[in-house]
């Protein structure tokens, strides 16, 4: 072993000498530093720090390679550096200040201040076609209930043509044939009150196709012209399957967020399309031997909404159906829990139900008595027996229905522009005065464009009502109540009518028009009472 002096050593370094060396040797009583020379990538050098030692260090040799990589290559100057870069790289930090804690920190804090929260984005080809796919399919779930409830116009557009055939075929008179309206009643009835069962157990998609099967069935009765308590009991069908639809599909249409008034407006303009197709059509077949093939191109119609049903909303829940279309369930859907009380009675202790129950009721009844059933509807039967019409005078049916149709798509923007709670006032009271002109103006002519132009003013109600009920309802009760408004307001379009009949009956057809005065008004009444938002208990 060599004894090497350690002053010695430390001038030889500042004299700029540069011993080859490719082991190094270590002190084994002090610390050392490293000294990186450029000369040889493979010279390292240790130094004692220390140099007031009177006694001779013992180094003893040490391999390069047991060094770790940062010990062996500084971060700063790397043993392939050359002269120049070493130069460099010296000069710089020999003019450089170290910066202190202070000016650290305020360095630091600058950057910090500068950072953003991370936030992740989607693409926007991604985003955009996420949204497409789902404005895609709220589009086509809109078009099948639009056809779902052409149909249920259709159907009832149809029976007011067909009634005096009915009445010849089957030798009845009026009060037999009365049965076919009150078993309809009866079905709208017991239909709601299973709808809110059938809703919990079964789901939007399962009680929308279970609804579709009975209107087949019932066109599949009606077809051959069955003996006449199996119409009756194909009415009960229709009116069963219709309030199951209806009161799902109000629900549904009236759950959305985006564009729910103005796809309420639309989704009973279809209604109202089917009701003014049909009469043109049972019209053609009231006037043929087989009067009963009407309901065979019925039934064709009625296997579409079906087959368009299973395909569009696959037997699925409302929920799973609006989260589909990238819309959350409502924070009134979780209120529910196992121990609430009994589904049927938190509905019936809900006033506004009620409210809007005998509400639909008289508006429902108030319809049907003008524009449709006994007869072509009331109104015709008033116009050819006050008026002197002719036979053509049952297409004011039809013109009703078709004002019923435009009103709702027309009247949109001005539901809109002076809100929907006030301007249902306007267009009852506007309608009390077109009656008036009906019952003391005496022109067919008069009284034909009168009673379109009250079927244009009436049109919105029925979907302002279920878009008022959708407000004023909590979001987890709202389709049960639906089916229970509809189901009441369907019974209306029985017991109006039955009610006019009897008082024609007594006092003649000139009654007519004093009753549906009096019922507009109660009306108006009505929806006076009628909270225009929600009341918490």
């Amino acid at each position: 072993m060599d004894r090497v002096d350690s002053s010695a050593d430390d001038s030889a370094l500042d004299d700029g000498d540069t011993p080859e060396l490719s082991e190094v040797a270590i002190s084994k009583h002090l610390a050392t530093s490293i000294v990186a020379s450029g000369a040889d990538t493979n010279a390292r050098r240790l130094s004692s720090v220390g140099q007031d030692f009177n006694y001779p260090l013992d180094l003893h040799t040490f391999p390069v390679s047991h060094l770790s990589e940062r010990t062996r290559r500084p971060s700063v100057i790397r043993a392939d550096s050359g002269t120049e870069t070493i130069a460099t790289i010296a000069s710089s930090l020999k003019d450089s200040v170290p910066p202190t804690r202070t000016q650290t920190f305020e360095s630091t804090t600058a950057i910090l201040n500068q950072i953003r929260p991370l936030q992740y984005e989607e693409p926007p080809t991604v985003t955009d076609q996420v949204a497409r796919k789902q404005n895609r399919r709220s589009n086509i779930q809109f078009a099948a209930l639009c056809w779902c409830f052409a149909l249920e116009g259709w159907n009832d557009g149809s029976v007011g043509p067909l009634l005096p055939v009915i009445q010849t075929y089957y030798s009845v008179g009026f009060s037999v044939v009365s049965l076919l309206f009150v078993s309809n009643c009866c079905g709208f009835i017991i239909g709601a009150g299973a709808n809110v069962w059938l809703n919990e157990r079964l789901g939007f998609g399962k009680v929308m196709i279970l609804g579709s099967l009975f209107l087949l069935a019932t066109y599949v009765i009606q077809s051959p012209a069955p003996p006449f308590p199996a119409l009756v009991v194909s009415f009960l069908f229709a009116g069963f399957g219709m309030s199951l639809q209806g009161a799902q599909a109000n629900g549904f249409v009236g759950s959305l967020k985006k564009n729910k008034s103005a796809k309420l407006m639309m989704l009973h303009a279809s209604y109202g399309m089917g009701a003014f197709c049909s009469p043109l059509v049972a019209t053609q077949f009231s006037q043929a031997r087989h009067w009963s093939f009407h309901y065979i191109i019925s039934a064709g119609i009625a296997v579409s909404n079906t087959v368009i049903l299973c395909a569009v909303f696959r037997f699925k829940r409302q929920e799973e159906l609006l989260m589909e279309i990238g819309q959350e369930p409502s924070e009134d859907a979780f209120n529910t829990t196992p121990t609430s009380v009994n589904l049927y009675q938190q509905i019936f202790n809900i006033r506004v139900v009620h409210l809007l129950a005998v509400f639909a009721l008289i508006y429902v009844g108030v319809e049907v008595t003008i524009g449709g059933m006994p007869q072509y509807g009331w109104i015709v039967t008033f116009i050819i027996r006050e008026r002197d019409g002719g036979a053509a005078a049952g297409y004011i049916s039809s013109g009703f229905f078709g004002g019923l149709t435009l009103g709702r798509l027309a009247l949109m923007y001005i539901n809109k522009r002076i809100g929907e709670h006030t301007v249902v006032f306007i267009y009852v009271l506007l309608s009390i005065g077109l009656e008036l002109t009906v019952w003391f103006v005496p022109s067919i002519i008069e009284n034909a464009v009168a009673v379109s132009f009250v079927g244009v003013l009436l049109g919105p109600l029925w979907p302002i009502l279920v878009g008022h009920g959708a407000r004023v309802i909590p979001a987890y009760l709202f389709t049960a109540c639906m089916g229970l408004i509809t189901g009441v307001g369907m019974a209306g379009s029985a017991a109006l009518p039955f009610i006019t009949g009897i008082l024609a009956s007594k006092y003649g057809i000139k009654s007519l028009q004093p009753f549906l005065v009096a019922m507009m008004c109660t009306m108006v009444g009505l929806w006076a009472l009628i909270p225009n938002t929600r009341r918490i208990a």
